[in-house]
């Protein structure tokens, strides 16, 4: 009976470790869809951006819907009109990218350059006046930051067409690579785990046999004494 039940529950480690494993090979390929993706949003970046805001259009729509109808279910609650007005202005802004995307691109353009510029001046000052232990890299960041802003004002409207496109073509890039670390170096764990448990698995068992055989029966102690 001891036999069976050791049978029947040797498998399931294995078992568990190939689920793992598939898991992290489907990670893995998730994360080389990412990067083709942003690959090919890096060279068509106009597609890119308006792809962009399109999703980013249905996003704030289909939160708007759940966050009205999370309103209506919770409309004995004091933060009721503050949850309706939150998701009027998401229903509003969504319908507004979608019916003009390019237009909304390039607001969204402008704020982000005016969010560089205003970062960047802030750590620039920062930097200067603190003067602590991290003064070169924030000197170096708030230096970049301002000049992005600089760079996408000086050519806005025009470079509405390829910098949201950009930004979410890199994001989608470095997430894929991240992905695809991740998965392969757990797979290469999981196969090291493996070979581990193969190599060593007979030796133990060998030595248990050993120390068993080696150990005397009850029986043979009793007539010794």
């Amino acid at each position: 009976m001891g036999t069976d039940r050791s049978d029947r529950t040797a498998p399931q480690p294995q078992q568990e470790k190939k689920e793992l494993k598939r898991g992290y090979g489907l990670l893995a390929l998730l994360g080389v869809i990412l990067v083709i993706a942003g690959l090919v949003g890096l060279v068509y970046t106009g597609v890119a951006t308006l792809t962009s805001m399109v999703l980013f259009g249905w996003l704030l729509l289909i939160g708007g819907v759940v966050g009205l109808a999370q309103a209506v279910l919770s409309r004995g609650s004091n933060y009721f009109w503050l949850a309706v007005i939150v998701a009027a202005i998401d229903l509003a802004a969504g319908f507004v990218i979608l019916r003009r995307p390019e237009a909304s691109a390039e607001a969204l353009t402008m704020f982000a350059a005016l969010l560089f510029l205003t970062g960047g001046v802030f750590r620039l000052v920062g930097a200067l006046v603190v003067r602590g232990a991290n003064f070169g890299p924030a000197l170096v960041q708030g230096a970049f930051g301002i000049l992005l802003g600089v760079l996408i004002l000086s050519s806005w409207p025009g470079s509405s067409l390829y910098v949201i496109g950009t930004f979410f073509s890199l994001a989608l890039l470095f997430d894929g690579l991240s992905l695809v670390v991740m998965g392969m170096g757990a797979r290469r764990i999981l196969g090291l785990v493996r070979e581990d448990e193969g190599a060593s698995g007979p030796k133990e068992v060998d030595g248990v046999r050993e120390a068993a055989e080696k150990r005397p029966a009850p029986d043979q102690k009793q007539s010794h004494n």
